[in-house]
């Protein structure tokens, strides 16, 4: 059974003029690769991992690229059309992915970022967007607190930004854990800070607790290595130009001057701090 939406291991069961036609080891269902994919060396019997969806004409069709989302995965498409029917994503692959009207929570248009899931309606073997992606917040937690995780930006709220984490769950990034410029679509790393009873799970871009103050540490020496030892801050301060210019919080940046203070690494003066030599 061939599956849309994943990568599938296949065998090459015949050559044709269009491409190769491929198949489970023992399976009887066929599906072409088109030419333009087909690496060089490959042969008959040979096996190949490839990601299939459908084609402008609903035929389920091979390719080697790599999309940029998965079946019942999460991720941030860019809308790269709006038509009478619904909107179009640029997915990574020749043929967009459709966002019907009635999978969006508020009408996007061309240019938007879009935080969606991909679905498949199985009574028409065919691959959808969906931005209707609270209820995956009803999945079973997959991450645990102080975890390192892949995050994707998505729209910005009150609150903060919505993220995706690991291409699975949603979460939210609240603006107080924010100290450099985010936009949709961005890609980070970040850290498992809370998940709450109902599921939902909270983000930082930073470790947290001590282990943040640590690897601080060595960042602030980094960065004053970089400006010839010598860095224009000081805990008077103000927190705005610390998050732009170190990318932390001031609170964290005490700590730090502190600590690398005490063990006789920096020097304090009125208005910088210096590395000691």
């Amino acid at each position: 059974m061939l599956s849309l939406g994943k990568v599938n291991s296949l065998c090459v069961r015949k050559k044709t003029t269009f491409g190769l036609y491929l198949a489970k080891v023992n399976g009887d269902q066929e599906v072409l690769l088109p030419n333009k994919y087909v690496p060089e060396d490959l042969k008959i019997g040979d096996s190949i991992d490839v990601f299939l969806y459908t084609d402008s004409e609903d035929r389920i069709i091979a390719t080697t690229l790599t999309p940029k989302i998965h079946l019942h995965h999460l991720s941030v498409l860019k809308v790269k059309d709006v038509t009478k029917i619904g909107a179009f994503l640029d997915w990574g692959l020749e043929k967009d992915l459709f966002l019907p009207f009635a999978e969006q929570e508020n009408r996007v248009q061309k240019g938007d970022q879009v935080a969606v899931c991909l679905r498949l309606d199985k009574r028409t073997d065919r691959l959808f967007a969906s931005a209707k992606i609270n209820g995956t917040t009803q999945r079973e937690v997959t991450v645990k607190e102080g975890e390192e995780v892949d995050l994707q930006i998505g729209r910005k709220s009150e609150l903060g930004y919505q993220v995706i984490i690991n291409h699975l769950h949603v979460g939210l990034l609240f603006h107080s854990e924010v100290f450099r410029a985010l936009s949709q679509g961005d890609r980070v790393k970040g850290f498992i800070k809370c998940i709450r009873e109902d599921g939902k799970i909270d983000v930082s871009l930073q470790k947290q607790g001590y282990a943040q103050v640590v690897d601080s540490q060595v960042f602030l020496l980094e960065k004053l290595q970089e400006n010839d030892g010598v860095l224009p801050l000081t805990d008077k301060s103000d927190p705005e130009e610390v998050a732009r210019e170190l990318r932390m919080s001031k609170k964290v940046f005490k700590k730090c001057v502190g600590a690398l203070y005490r063990q006789k690494k920096i020097k304090i003066e009125a208005d910088r701090i210096v590395l000691c030599s």
